[in-house]
């Protein structure tokens, strides 16, 4: 996964097509110079549409289309000819999408399978042509009903990744290389903090020819929830993860201390991410001997999973991919 290339959050003007107008208009031929009315209704105008894409996996697309515009429905016709409806609008987009209205914030929907579409600014219907208001006592209407004008607003598409395993921790606490060790992803990596500014996923291998997803998002920072930092923005980006892998570095001063300010920071963000399964790996502990790791236990809640790591020497990660499986299934 590119980083420029990885956009999970756009907003565009969504206009439906106008229903096209109903037809006046009465019917007219040798003989008959006097016909009954015979003006067909107006076409619909077009929907925008969401459209659920499991090839896709970010809304580049979209990221410079700030218009996207049905056409209109065409009016109505003599001899009771209905218009032709206005071509929708269709918006593919990857699973785990959520589409918001950009001036309340309220969901409209969650994009969360393959093929999966959601009408997001339906078009105007067409008016009724004068031979639907044609009545026994009102033989010769002498009007016709216009369509519906089209609907504009303004929406926000954010992506949520789907994962099996997201990892969250501080900055530099070395969920991107694990991430390179134990898949064939690629994150940018550096001694500094936020070297990763975008979320990157990877295909872990397990045994007997089965895998599982992992996510990385950028590290979270204490207060992320109120905006500091990168976290907010990216917080969404696990509440789709079935598992969450806390990684606290060996070198940290205080380990549980620094696994309760990550969890406190989800539960400010949204307090459900609690009620998912949670494993924590120590990472860089090719640093810490036996006396020591036994020290660490001691400290940490004993109803949580834990295991040390160290992606630079391996070690570890076989019994890690162990762990995680057993909680995943």
């Amino acid at each position: 996964m590119s980083s420029p290339n990885f956009i999970d959050h756009v907003k565009f003007c969504s206009r439906s097509g106008a229903g096209g107008a109903g037809c006046l208009h009465f019917h007219r031929e040798k003989f008959v110079p006097k016909g009954g009315p015979d003006g067909g209704d107006g076409g619909r105008g077009g929907h925008i549409i969401l459209r659920g894409n499991k090839q896709l996996w970010t809304l580049l697309h979209l990221k410079y289309r700030k218009h996207i515009i049905a056409d209109s429905g065409k009016p109505g016709e003599s001899q009771n000819c209905t218009g032709a409806e206005g071509k929708d609008e269709i918006i593919e987009v990857p699973l785990g999408t959520v589409a918001r209205d950009a001036e309340t914030g309220e969901v409209r929907v969650e994009i969360t399978e393959d093929g999966q579409e959601y009408i997001l600014t339906p078009g105007g219907r067409g008016g009724r042509g004068n031979l639907f208001f044609a009545t026994s006592t009102r033989q010769a209407p002498n009007f016709a009903q216009p369509g519906e004008p089209a609907k504009e607003e303004w929406i926000i598409l954010e992506l949520k990744l789907l994962a099996d395993v997201g990892l969250v921790g501080f900055p530099n606490a070395g969920k991107s290389t694990l991430l390179s060790v134990v898949s064939a992803a690629k994150p940018k990596i550096a001694d500094y903090p936020f070297t990763t500014l975008t979320p990157n996923l990877g295909v872990v291998s397990y045994r007997n020819d089965r895998s599982f997803v992992m996510a990385d998002i950028p590290g979270i920072i204490e207060g992320a929830a109120e905006g500091r930092g990168l976290g907010i923005r990216f917080l969404r980006h696990i509440e789709r993860n079935s598992l969450l892998l806390f990684l606290v570095p060996a070198d940290s001063k205080d380990i549980k201390h620094e696994y309760e300010v990550l969890l406190n920071e989800l539960k400010k963000y949204n307090p459900e991410l609690l009620d998912k399964k949670r494993v924590l790996a120590i990472s860089k502990s090719d640093m810490l001997d036996e006396e020591l790791m036994e020290a660490i236990k001691k400290e940490l809640p004993t109803d949580l999973p834990t295991t040390f790591i160290s992606s630079v020497t391996n070690k570890g990660l076989t019994e890690l991919k162990d762990l995680i499986w057993r909680n995943l299934h």
